[in-house]
């Protein structure tokens, strides 16, 4: 029997799209001069980037005196920053192993910039607990390696040293699963290349021909790889939590991290997605290859994880009441009412209710809405880090201990340059590869289509002539939607 195509699903690729009309849209980015947008981006993400370098040099000449720490507050912008990039480095591993085993087709057009945004993330994070040290040129005495400094050896049981192994193996794990996926479009660039370009995509597709072969061995490691980053997901940023739950400082001595932080990586990470993929949406006119579908999708994610996120919240100050322990009271009571009162309710407003915006079918599918929401999150998610960090030390157990925190023109200027590292990366990779994965998109073109062009004849996989009365189903089929619209509901 015929095996037709579903009439009741909607395209995951609009405009009807050949195969060769997708390689042409996709490559034609790479292939033309970058517009005025990209060099006014470009431009402002090396301004960005050069401050962060004139702040960093500054305070590796002079010490971390340049920061605003101090006796009680020991950690501030430098680690709030690195727990938000590692957050943000989440999304691409999500979208490109877990929705891959679960078969979500809908995740080929946002997964390959969704990789690149998680290998930058990470290398931004890498950055800061070197600039930490104070001496980043000692970075390597993290690595265990015989050595001929006495007793001075790595401690293992230090959460700092499993910070270095996780983020390491994650970095790792995503560059060789964006790398493999990268390599049938790397090889349809080498054959459209006609300058010098044609030789540096040629070897760095290491002579993929296409052949079934290829195909068959492709997948096979495709979906090792993606096995293999599923439980990264879940593991590196709960080790990053152990920062702070190993500790017995109130605020950070709790259980609720490990998940806590998971989800809310997931959350930011999602957000920071939405954002990135509109602007690229709009600028490069993907609006047929990411559409509203995509849009939506993602956004139903951050309901979920966000909605997890308040459950966190809500779960914390309970464990706080409810644990009878004076110390953890007052730090939840410090965070809402303190000195950083702005900053925790500024968390609660970005975090807890914009998500819940998107219940709204109409705010789900508006461009505009989305856009500020996504910021609105991320912004939020940035903040959730500076309580949790912050809140925490200023006031210590002892009231003579007390000290507030006003972070320095050296710290906001190395923040900056994180931000101008993640665009500037983010945008060369825009120019110089696929932001679209071209094999992958072609698999689902099919995919809840009638190419037919009419309601007397389907699409069957075989091509041969749909089944007589298929027309007919078809027109029943319709007939049944556009009454469900007009009562107001929904097919999903």
């Amino acid at each position: 029997m015929a095996e037709l195509l579903s009439k009741l699903r909607s395209p995951l690729i609009l405009g009807d799209k050949s195969l060769g009309q997708v390689t042409d849209d996709v490559a034609l980015p790479m292939e033309r001069r970058p517009g005025g947008l990209w060099w006014m981006a470009f431009a402002g993400s090396l301004i960005l980037l050069s401050i962060g370098i004139a702040a960093t040099t500054y305070q590796m000449m002079t010490g971390v005196g340049t920061w605003g720490l101090n006796n009680t507050v020991g950690w501030a912008f430098d680690i709030t920053n690195f727990v938000f990039w590692i957050g943000i480095g989440h999304a691409g591993t999500l979208i490109s192993a877990i929705l891959f085993l679960f078969r979500q087709k809908w995740r080929t057009s946002v997964n390959r910039s969704a990789e690149a945004m998680t290998i930058i993330a990470v290398i931004c994070a890498g950055l800061f607990p070197i600039i930490h040290m104070g001496r980043p040129w000692l970075a390597f005495w993290f690595l265990p390696y015989p050595n001929f400094r006495g007793p001075l050896w790595v401690n293992f049981r230090s959460p700092l040293v499993w910070d270095m192994f996780a983020i390491s193996a994650y970095f790792t794990i995503s560059l060789v699963f964006w790398y493999v996926g990268l390599l049938p479009d790397l090889a349809t660039l080498r054959d459209r290349a006609k300058s010098r370009l044609r030789r540096m995509f040629g070897f760095f597709s290491l002579g993929w021909k296409g052949s079934g072969r290829d195909w068959q061995r492709y997948e096979v490691v495709y979906l090792l790889l993606a096995g293999l980053a599923t439980p990264l997901v879940v593991s590196v940023h709960t080790i990053v939590s152990w920062d702070f739950a190993t500790s017995v400082i109130p605020g950070w001595h709790t259980t609720i991290f490990p998940p806590y932080f998971v989800a809310g990586a997931v959350f930011s990470g999602f957000a920071m997605v939405l954002t990135l993929m509109l602007i690229t949406r709009k600028v490069l006119r993907f609006e047929e290859y990411i559409t509203l579908h995509h849009i939506e999708s993602m956004t139903k994610i951050i309901i979920a994880t966000g909605s997890l996120v308040g459950f966190a919240y809500l779960t914390e100050m309970f464990t706080a009441w409810y644990s009878g322990n004076l110390y953890e009271q007052f730090a939840f009571t410090n965070r809402m009412f303190g000195p950083f009162a702005w900053a925790y309710w500024t968390m609660v407003t970005c975090n807890v209710i914009a998500p819940q915006l998107f219940w709204i079918r109409r705010l789900r599918r508006s461009i505009v809405a989305v856009f500020v929401i996504s910021i609105v999150i991320n912004i939020g998610m940035w903040f959730e880090r500076f309580v949790i960090i912050v809140t925490s030390l200023h006031r210590d157990f002892l009231p003579s201990s007390w000290s507030e925190y006003v972070p320095t023109w050296i710290e906001v200027g190395t923040m900056l340059g994180s931000f101008g590292l993640f665009f500037t990366l983010f945008l060369l990779f825009a120019r110089l590869l696929p932001m679209i994965a071209i094999s992958e998109v072609k698999s689902v073109l099919p995919y809840g289509r009638n190419i037919a062009g009419n309601n007397d004849t389907l699409l069957r996989r075989n091509g041969r002539p749909a089944a007589k009365g298929a027309g007919e189903e078809i027109r029943h089929t319709e007939e049944a939607l556009s009454m469900r619209k007009e009562t107001g509901h929904e097919t999903h």
